[in-house]
């Protein structure tokens, strides 16, 4: 609208009509204005802030008049937080450092007084009364060792070497490898491997650390040494597909990857690394699996076959499971949590630093009572049956209060700033968030596949990329064994030894599915 200052209208309603048009795209610039300063604030707390979601909330009581009525009444009836406590008496704790691993070896170390000590004033020798222990942490560093397999030879003297039809010469036979004609032993094999994939030194410092040890090991040794043995280990790889198949639920996640040499794609290319986690209760199962591409095709085939729950984040990728009526999709409340937490860092800081509870802090209010159920199950080590009866009765009427609150914030929320799209993406997540409910043998967040794909991301820290896709699939079918292990209480270098001395033995179905971490004897591993 064109509008020339020095001859306005003499009309009422035309000035009217004009102030309003300015009313409006004030109004316009304000909103946008605002939604651009809190973009710039949560890119900043993005790159500056700490990466914490634990945030530190004023009381009601202290700030009375924050919220309208109704987010009022949510706080004060939090029973989680008015709960008192009776403390029978005062108790004291106990300073002073932790006593020492009572299973490591003990070395005594015996320290006496001179003979001249040992002798009284009035001429008598002092007898021993007892004995003050104090016990200090020592460790042997890495010691490099060659292990020598002499194989006995037989000849019969009687022939003087002519073979007549039983041989006249034999000679132990070869014991079977992991690597067959390498020098690598399994227990430098789970070292390297270990010190890759669970303590992220990547194979060129490990190179480094040999030689200060006396050893040239070259690094492209090592990465064929670790893609060898993936490749023999794949036999356990498909057994624990089928592991994690006949579970009831299985956690999906996915992160980048950069693989340089992949057929027909720029270096600079993201790739993915996919995580499957599930299995039988109390022994679960991972499998990472490298794909060029994070289309949802990629869980699709391996959900192939499977029918249950499926736990995932909001990735758009897995939407074709609502529709197939093999698969109960499940959505995750740490990632809707995550977005409120979003809305509270990009908030603007008042003068004296202590951010004002706002609507999103009523949100997370909710979440931590759906939480406080959780844990107080797990205190309390409810079963399956009891955490669904648990969950009906104590999760559901929050629920309900949750979906009522997000209704009404969604007709007066601007759906392009930070609060508007948490609470967009709740309630488009809704059908999701809520199954948990349904089976006590579920969870309400994928913080199970978070937790076992952080390992990869902070591996990929340090080595930044694979160098060819074959690499990748080795790093996934290494990942896949070791955090297997992990998640079955094994110590990693331990099990990875007992599977590379006992693999190569292995050929019936039984015998490989007894080296799968969930199955092992645990007496044959080193502590």
């Amino acid at each position: 609208m064109s509008i020339d200052l020095l001859n306005l209208p003499e009309s009422r309603d035309s000035l009217k009509e004009i102030i309003f048009s300015f009313a409006d795209k004030h109004r316009n610039h304000e909103l946008e204005i605002n939604l651009l300063r809190e973009q710039i604030r949560a890119l900043q707390a993005r790159l500056y802030a700490r990466k914490t979601e634990k945030f530190s909330h004023v009381t009601e009581a202290e700030q009375p008049s924050l919220f309208d009525e109704a987010e009022q009444n949510v706080f004060e009836s939090d029973e989680e937080v008015t709960e008192e406590i009776e403390v029978a008496g005062h108790t004291r704790k106990i300073r002073g450092r932790k006593p020492l691993p009572a299973d490591l070896p003990r070395i005594e170390v015996v320290h006496d007084v001179s003979e001249e000590e040992k002798l009284c004033g009035c001429g008598s020798e002092k007898s021993c009364i007892g004995k003050e222990v104090s016990e200090q942490l020592d460790i042997i560093p890495a010691k490099i060792q060659v292990l020598r397999h002499v194989r006995l030879k037989y000849a019969c003297r009687n022939c003087e070497g002519v073979e007549d039809d039983g041989g006249a010469v034999c000679i132990a036979p070869v014991p079977p490898q992991m690597i067959p004609k390498s020098m690598a032993s399994p227990g430098l094999l789970a070292h390297v491997l270990t010190a890759k994939f669970v303590d992220a030194v990547p194979f060129y410092r490990q190179e480094k650390q040999l030689a200060r040890l006396g050893v040239d090991l070259p690094r492209a040794t090592m990465c064929g040494w670790a893609m060898k043995a993936a490749e023999r280990c794949q036999p356990l790889l498909d057994l624990l597909c089928g592991e994690i198949r006949s579970g009831p639920l299985i956690h999906i996640d996915e992160t980048t990857v950069q693989v340089l040499e992949e057929p027909g794609r720029p270096a600079t290319t993201k790739s993915y690394m996919w995580l499957f986690r599930g299995g039988p209760e109390g022994r679960p199962s991972l499998i990472y699996q490298y794909h060029p591409t994070r289309a949802g095709d990629v869980a699709a085939a391996f959900l192939r076959g499977f029918t249950g729950y499926v736990q995932t984040d909001g990735y758009a990728g897995y939407d074709f499971l609502d529709d197939d009526p093999d698969f109960i999709h499940l959505g995750c409340w740490a990632h809707v949590r995550r977005k409120f937490v979003d809305v509270i860092k990009a908030a603007p800081k008042p003068d004296n630093g202590n951010p004002e509870p706002g609507s999103a802090d009523v949100a997370l209010h909710y979440i931590r009572k759906l939480y406080a159920i959780e844990k107080r199950a797990q205190v309390e080590d409810l079963s399956s049956e009891e955490l669904f009866r648990e969950r009906q009765q104590k999760a559901k009427p929050v629920l309900d209060e949750i979906k009522e609150w997000l209704d009404a914030k969604s007709d007066k929320t601007p759906p392009r700033g930070l609060l508007g799209r948490a609470v967009c993406y709740a309630l488009k997540q809704w059908p999701r968030l809520i199954r948990y409910i349904e089976d006590g043998r579920l969870r309400p967040d994928n913080n199970l596949a978070e937790n076992a794909i952080r390992p990869f991301v902070v591996g990929r820290k340090n080595w930044l990329f694979s160098g060819h896709p074959l690499g990748a699939k080795a790093s996934a079918a290494l990942y896949s064994l070791i955090e297997t292990a992990k998640a079955n209480g094994l110590e990693p270098y331990s099990y990875l030894r007992f599977l590379f001395e006992k693999l190569p033995r292995a050929s019936t179905p039984a015998e490989f599915k007894a080296l799968l971490p969930q199955y092992v004897d645990r007496s044959q591993l080193l502590r």
